[in-house]
């Protein structure tokens, strides 16, 4: 559908059109794009690494950055068009984003944002 630089690209404007809160509140939080997920997870689209702002206490300093990392070929699957890649980028990023602000899939669920 798009090659690796213009998923990147919409992945970047999928950031970028997020409030200003959570861009002001995304601290050692890094954004990669795989091709493919990791094996024994075919579909798998976006996966979350890392202590969640929940979680982080006085004494986090120092460490590696989370990670979200975005499943191209898995992402591209869900969607026909680049408008709708763009849309399914968009929601695998804030889904990602809200366990690194330590909300769980089964809160998410009930939320029905999953």
């Amino acid at each position: 559908m798009v090659d690796r630089q213009r998923f990147e690209e919409l992945a970047a404007q999928a950031l970028d059109s997020l409030p200003r809160w959570v861009l002001e509140r995304l601290d050692n939080v890094e954004i990669v794009v795989e091709d493919d997920p990791p094996r024994g997870q075919p579909n798998l689209m976006g996966l979350y690494h890392g202590i969640p702002l929940t979680q982080r206490g006085r004494g986090y300093a120092g460490v590696l950055p989370d990670t979200i990392t975005l499943y191209r070929r898995t992402i591209q699957r869900h969607a026909r068009n680049e408008d709708q890649l763009r849309e399914v980028i968009a929601h695998t990023i804030e889904h990602e984003i809200a366990h690194f602000f330590g909300i769980s899939d089964a809160r998410l669920r009930h939320l029905d944002a999953y």
